[in-house]
């Protein structure tokens, strides 16, 4: 019987959206104000050294899946490089970190909702959106490629227009209730560190959370026409994008407006586009978070059916995950994933005020946990196989440095965590979900290991 595999029907142009819409997330739209507020204008050194670090990771982790392309997940690679219970952990807990998040969107997608229909219950769009997303991933790859492309389209169109309008007020000297638009107020008010260095390593939380999501495009891999070349392409581009989306549109929100007069509890793209006049900003951002939502939900579940497949492969979960339909979708994996996600619709009906606060933080304890176990892979793959390393064409670069220095900066991210009183339970929770994972393993391996000598000694017998 010939072997299942995914269809590799995305083509250049999803990827490269998808790397896109992975790299800006609601935490650059509504998030944006709270770091600017903690760390005034030193917020893009933050988005810069993040961007940087996050450049790295994607570096190791292109040039693991291109080592082999039977490689579909992180679970193959840390299998073959750190061993079953590695691989095991790694690939549940990467499930764990998007069903989460897909929860919090959903959440999210409510709340935007009530903006404009304040009387419909917070639970009803979430569960309208989470079938509609469930219906379009069950039909082909190449339609989430197509939904992914629309949905970043949308944010990139955003972000452009904030640049293009703010350099239109900042060239013409235009005139805010906070003075006049200008490059001097990145400076000119308290200089670059306003609060000083604790308000600057404060903010790194919402930049790396901002960050959560950029290795999806690497999830892609097993479903790309031409992944030697598109992927490579997806990710060298990442630097130039951080430059524009980020780092670009910060320094025209803070030069069209100081620091200190920008609201922490608003986006900073509706003041920006109220000043210049336009009536409906609020109304637009609104929009665009809205599709921002639902982009990172229909992501959320697209990556944790792909990764229940690879797992049910692997036998490290059900082997009726593996099951590809005849559009070559992991449908059981799919419906698996979407039947937890609807725990959030449940929830949201039941506890509609601030549910998700605590499963977010654990979620990003966990993006940590996987960045770096990708990186540790990357150290042993090189040490192990130089002779694919030799003949791999996209190799990370200053090796094994820059695997240190990313290391070093997740120990950093780790301590801000426990710095900020709201993210610091996360870390104390977190260990839990590994040591029941790590038993789950233990007992699951023994269970199979002695149905295994049943099996022989029957045929012994026989």
């Amino acid at each position: 019987m010939q072997e299942q595999t995914l269809e590799r029907g995305l083509k250049n142009r999803h990827v490269q959206l998808i790397a896109i819409g992975g790299a800006i997330g609601t935490g650059l739209f509504l998030g944006a104000g709270k770091s600017i507020h903690l760390a005034g204008p030193s917020i893009l050194f933050a988005y810069l050294i993040t961007g940087v670090i996050c450049f790295l990771i994607m570096r190791a982790l292109g040039e693991l899946l291109l080592s082999n392309l039977k490689y579909h997940s992180f679970v193959d690679f840390v299998r073959d490089y750190l061993g079953d219970m590695a691989a095991f952990v790694t690939g549940w807990t990467y499930w764990f970190c998007w069903i989460s998040i897909a929860m919090a969107d959903l959440t999210a997608v409510g709340l935007y909702t009530q903006y404009w229909f304040p009387s419909v219950p917070q639970w009803m769009p979430g569960l309208i959106a989470l079938v509609i997303l469930l219906c379009m991933n069950l039909a082909t790859v190449k339609l989430f490629g197509e939904m992914e492309f629309w949905f970043a389209l949308i944010k990139v169109i955003a972000i452009l227009s904030l640049i293009v309008i703010g350099i239109f007020m900042i060239v013409k000297g235009f005139s805010t209730d906070s003075g006049a638009a200008s490059f001097t107020n990145l400076w000119g008010y308290d200089g670059m560190f306003p609060n000083g260095i604790n308000g600057f390593i404060l903010a790194f939380q919402m930049v790396v959370f901002a960050f959560v999501g950029i290795e999806l495009v690497g999830l892609t891999a097993g479903e790309t026409e031409n992944p030697e070349k598109v992927l490579p392409k997806a990710i060298n581009s990442i630097p130039i994008r951080v430059l524009i989306f980020y780092i670009g549109a910060l320094i025209v929100i803070m030069s069209v407006y100081p620091w200190n007069a920008i609201v922490p509890t608003e986006s900073p793209f509706v003041q920006v586009f109220v000043a210049v006049g336009i009536a409906a900003a609020a109304g637009i951002v609104n929009f665009v978070v809205l599709t921002s939502a639902a982009s990172a939900c229909n992501s959320a579940i697209f990556s944790t059916s792909r990764m229940v497949y690879s797992l049910g492969k692997e036998k490290y979960a059900n082997e009726k995950f593996a099951r590809l339909n005849a559009r070559k979708v992991p449908t059981n994996a799919l419906f698996f994933s979407s039947a937890v996600i609807l725990i959030s619709v449940v929830l949201n009906y039941l506890i509609p005020e601030g549910v998700f606060t605590l499963i977010t933080s654990i979620s990003t304890v966990c993006f940590i946990f996987i960045w770096g176990i990708t990186v540790v892979s990357h150290l042993k793959y090189r040490r192990t196989r130089p002779d694919l390393a030799k003949v791999n064409k996209f190799k990370m670069p200053l090796y094994p440095f820059s695997n240190y220095l990313i290391l070093a900066f997740l120990a950093f991210v780790l301590v801000v965590l426990a710095i900020a009183e709201d993210t610091r339970v996360a870390l104390f929770v977190t260990p839990v979900w590994f040591i029941l994972l790590v038993a789950i393993y233990k007992t699951r391996k023994t269970n199979v290991n002695h149905e295994d000598q049943e099996s022989q000694e029957k045929v012994a017998e026989n």
